[in-house]
């Protein structure tokens, strides 16, 4: 199959293709900002500086987030989870839980429907950890946005959630939560 006829532009005007063309470089310009700037903890910086205390990010930070997302599921976690989401190895993904543990930020817990797995659980600490942190980033879009037209930030969010999640399914990479 030929691109056109992948992205649905075959048959179309050299300038529809082209405008298709700028709008999905203009896409993959701003997610590879998105990503430098994740990965230079841009905005963990900027939360620790405002609470005056270090702010776990990275991977130690993205281990609650998982945990978190499966409770709000109404799904149990376990390092495989952990593992699965982060896509790390299950060695990886215990070095991780386990920091978060002794941090004290998450428990584990048996599983009581199978004795030989171990469930993880955030602590209060950790979900004070979760909160201070989603106030911060929500601050953050909120600041971003708001000069924008309510009907735009509804549009955005609308939008942006698909797209993570049609990129998750596409990538095989989890979208949003």
């Amino acid at each position: 199959m030929h691109d056109a006829e992948r992205d649905g532009t075959a048959g179309a005007p050299d300038t529809a293709v082209a405008a298709i063309d700028a709008e999905v470089a203009a896409i993959e310009r701003a997610m590879v900002a998105l990503r430098r700037s994740a990965a230079r903890r841009t905005l963990a910086r900027r939360a620790e500086r405002q609470a005056g205390a270090p702010v776990p990010g990275g991977a130690a930070f993205d281990v609650l987030d998982v945990v978190e997302a499966a409770e709000g599921r109404g799904e149990p976690a376990g390092v495989r989870e952990v593992a699965d989401a982060l896509r790390v190895d299950q060695p990886r993904a215990s070095k991780l839980v386990a920091a978060a543990v002794q941090a004290g930020h998450l428990r584990r817990e048996a599983d009581q429907t199978d004795g030989r797995r171990t469930l993880l659980a955030v602590t209060p600490d950790g979900r004070e950890l979760l909160e201070t942190v989603h106030t911060f980033r929500r601050a953050m879009v909120a600041r971003v946005t708001r000069d924008w037209p309510a009907d735009d930030r509804a549009a955005f969010a609308r939008l942006f959630t698909r797209f993570m999640d049609d990129f998750g399914a596409a990538s095989g990479t989890p979208g949003t939560d």
